[in-house]
C-alpha cells in the first residue's frame, strides 16, 4: 500500500490496539463522527479481517453509525498467532501494530500517531516486557526524557486542563525511590516547553508527595528534605514561569474543577503530579471522557484515549468512543498550532 500523503494533508495514523478489547469498536465509531474533519488522511494499522468482523458483528447488533473498514485505508498486518494462548497472541499483535504505526509516523513529516488501548499483561505473556506504550515510544525514538501528559479541553469554558506525571507505570512503593531533583527538573522542562506552545507565561502547580505536602515533615519528609529546594532552583532558571508548590494533593486540583466549569474562574496551565493515580483520579473525575493521554518530548505528536481495553464490554456494542474522538481531535489541534510543530 502507498502511504504517501495526498496533497500534503495531515496523516493520522491509528494503531488499533488489542483486537479482543474495545479498540476496534471505538475506532469504527469515531471515524464516522461528524466531530472529525474530512480532509484528513486516516490510516489504520491492524488486522483488516478483525476490523471487518467487528463491523459486521456491531451491525448485527443494530449499530449503524460505523465506518466501513472496506472504505478505510488500513495497513493490514497478518501476524502469526497461537491457539494455545489467545491472550498472548492478542498481545503480540497489538505490540506489532504499535511498532509499525511508529515506523509509518516517523517516515512522514506531516503525521501524528493515535494509539488504541493495549493490555500490558498480554504484552508480558507475548514476551514484550514494557510497562506501557509510552515506554515503547521512548525507546523507538531513542529519547529518555518523555512525559505522560493527560490533557482535556473543557466544552464549557474552552480551558485546556493539563496534568503531567512525574512517575508513570510503577508500583506505589517505588515512587519515593524514583523521585529526585533531577527527575522533577526534567519533567518541569518538558511541561514548560509544552505549555509555552500556547501561552507565553505559563502557571504551573506541583503536587506534594505526602498528605498535606508533608506538613513540614510531620507526615513525610520528601517535601522538606529536597522537593521545596528543587522547585526553587528550577524556578530561578525559569523566572518567566510561575511555579506554585509543593501543594497539598487533596486540594491541588480544586482550582482545576472550578476552571473546567466556570469561565471566570482563575486559570492555571498545568499540574505536575508525583505519581500515576494522584494525577489520574482528579483528571478523570473532572474531565470525564474528554481526557486524552499524550506523550510529550517525542519528535512527533502522539495521543491516546484515556481508558483501557474494556474487555468486560468488548463485543457488546456499548463502548463509548468519546475519548477516541477527543484523542484524534487533540492530535489535529496540536498540529494546527504552529508552535506545537517540532523537528519531525
Amino acid at each position: 500500500m502507498n502511504f504517501k500523503n495526498i496533497n500534503n494533508e495531515l496523516k493520522v495514523v491509528i494503531s488499533v490496539g488489542d483486537d479482543s478489547g474495545i479498540g476496534p469498536e471505538i475506532i469504527l465509531k469515531a471515524l464516522c463522527s461528524s466531530e472529525l474533519p474530512d480532509n484528513i488522511d486516516y490510516t489504520l494499522v491492524g488486522s483488516k479481517k478483525n476490523l471487518l468482523n467487528t463491523y459486521n458483528h456491531l451491525r448485527s447488533l443494530g449499530l449503524e453509525n460505523l465506518a466501513n473498514p472496506n472504505n478505510l485505508k488500513i495497513h493490514d498486518l497478518k501476524i502469526s498467532t497461537s491457539d494455545k494462548d489467545s491472550k498472548s497472541s492478542y498481545g503480540n499483535s497489538s505490540f506489532y501494530y504499535l511498532t509499525k504505526a511508529i515506523e509509518i509516523v516517523k517516515k512522514y513529516r506531516n503525521s501524528v500517531l493515535v494509539t488504541g488501548p493495549i493490555c500490558k499483561k498480554s504484552w508480558s505473556l507475548a514476551g514484550h516486557n514494557f510497562s506501557g506504550q509510552t515506554e515503547v515510544l521512548a525507546k523507538s525514538c531513542g529519547i529518555k526524557n518523555v512525559g505522560m501528559l493527560f490533557t482535556a479541553k473543557s466544552p464549557i469554558t474552552g480551558w485546556r486542563f493539563n496534568t503531567l506525571l512525574a512517575t508513570t507505570h510503577i508500583a506505589l512503593c517505588e515512587v519515593p525511590k524514583q523521585l529526585s531533583t533531577e527527575l522533577i527538573h526534567s519533567k518541569l522542562d518538558l511541561f514548560k516547553d509544552f505549555c509555552s506552545t500556547y501561552i507565553d507565561k505559563p502557571i504551573l502547580k506541583v503536587a506534594g508527595l505526602n498528605p498535606h505536602a508533608g506538613e513540614e515533615g510531620i507526615l513525610g519528609s520528601e517535601e522538606k528534605d529536597w522537593l521545596n529546594d528543587a522547585l526553587i532552583a528550577w524556578n530561578e532558571k525559569n523566572k518567566h514561569i510561575k511555579v506554585l508548590g509543593p501543594l497539598s494533593p487533596d486540594s491541588c486540583w480544586n482550582s482545576s474543577a472550578k476552571a473546567w466549569n466556570d469561565k471566570h474562574a482563575e486559570k492555571h496551565d498545568g499540574i505536575l503530579a508525583m505519581y500515576h493515580d494522584q494525577g489520574l483520579i482528579p483528571m478523570k473525575v473532572i474531565a470525564l471522557n474528554y481526557s486524552v493521554n499524550t506523550t510529550i518530548g517525542l519528535p512527533f505528536i502522539r495521543t491516546s484515549p484515556d481508558h483501557g481495553t474494556g474487555f468486560d464490554i468488548a463485543g457488546k456494542g456499548i463502548a463509548e468512543s468519546h475519548s477516541m474522538i477527543e484523542a484524534i481531535k487533540t492530535a489535529i489541534e496540536m498540529t494546527n498550532n504552529s508552535r506545537l510543530l517540532n523537528a519531525h
